[in-house]
């Protein structure tokens, strides 16, 4: 697969901070790629230094085997959709995407057509003369998608553009981003602090932490093969058991990842626990459980267990279930 974007031991500082901290990444061409992580993480600095907007501090970035530095932004084949759209309040929805062409002093009749095109592939046809303020939060999310894909870039940056949204908007605009990379073959990286977005829409992810790169993978890699107690804990909800508890269950040394719902109630030969807190949450019910010292949460179908604060249950899992870590947290 040919590489679109590399970064080599790229570092961004600020100061005594340290934004971005030697990481190393390849992103193929065509790939759906998320950086995830939570604010800080230095997630958006590394989607600037592959935009221009940032210069690396150390290391080298390359795009599409060029390298990068000291290229501005306007010079490289990348285009940025931003979390606030940045559209121009003043210019109907075909000028806005238009714009981008207007600068390159392609003419009229050529750019309304190319505008036309783009505003029927993210399914904005006729929205043409609105304005900005006469549109949806998708639909505004929509008219900055097809300003930036106008250009035709090769990389496609796109900076939590869905945070803005509702939750039921979100999920819907998730879905068609994700078939509108798969149509246009281009190189998608998409920042955000969401799990569900990251896990849900990219072919791989990168969960940055403290400027640093702690584990890429699939999303069923991330999710089910954590190589450390903050991806275990930031990458959906899980549980971490210490090393010494792993130990007594016979599963080796290490601490280890038990996501919720790998948990189940049994009636005979689990581990005894008890219910300490219960929540509803739509296809399942949340049991907090204490099991000796330790805090463990279960998911539990509500269709098969009636569960109450106080009750002594004996709980289980599959051995496979129980994921030993040997990555540390810095």
């Amino acid at each position: 697969m040919t590489t679109a974007v590399r970064f080599d031991g790229v570092s961004r500082h600020f100061g005594s901070v340290k934004a971005v901290d030697a990481v190393d990444l390849a992103i193929g061409e065509g790939e759906f790629f998320a950086m995830l992580g939570p604010s800080g993480s230095g997630k958006t600095t590394c989607l600037r230094l592959i935009a221009g907007f940032e210069q690396p501090t150390a290391g080298e970035i390359e795009i599409f085997g060029s390298p990068a530095g000291g290229v501005p932004p306007y010079r490289r084949n990348v285009n940025t959709v931003f979390q606030d759209y940045a559209l121009f309040p003043h210019l109907s929805v075909m000028d806005n995407v238009a714009y981008g062409l207007m600068i390159k002093g392609v003419g009229k009749a050529e750019r309304r057509r190319a505008a036309e095109a783009t505003l029927e592939m993210v399914r904005l046809t006729g929205y043409g003369s609105r304005k900005p303020s006469q549109l949806s939060g998708g639909q505004r999310q929509r008219v900055a998608l097809a300003r930036a894909l106008i250009n035709k870039p090769k990389v496609l940056l796109l900076d939590e553009p869905l945070g803005a949204l509702d939750l039921k908007l979100r999920e819907d605009m998730q879905e068609e981003l994700k078939v509108l990379q798969r149509s246009l073959g281009i190189t998608f990286v998409f920042v955000t602090h969401d799990q569900g977005e990251a896990l849900s829409m990219a072919d791989r992810v990168a969960v940055f932490d403290q400027g640093k790169i702690r584990q890429i993978g699939t999303p069923q890699e991330i999710y089910q093969q954590p190589t450390s107690a903050f991806v275990a804990n930031f990458v959906g909800s899980s549980n971490v058991l210490p090393a010494d508890l792993v130990a007594q269950l016979g599963s080796g040394h290490a601490q280890a990842s038990l996501r919720p719902e790998a948990i189940r109630l049994v009636s005979a030969g689990g581990h005894p626990a008890e219910i300490i807190a219960t929540s509803f949450v739509g296809a399942a019910t949340k049991l907090a459980l204490q099991m000796g010292d330790i805090r463990l949460h279960a998911l539990i179908d509500h269709r098969t267990h009636d569960c109450e604060v106080g009750q002594q249950v004996l709980i289980d899992w599959n051995p496979e279930d129980l994921h030993l870590m040997d990555g540390g947290d810095e």
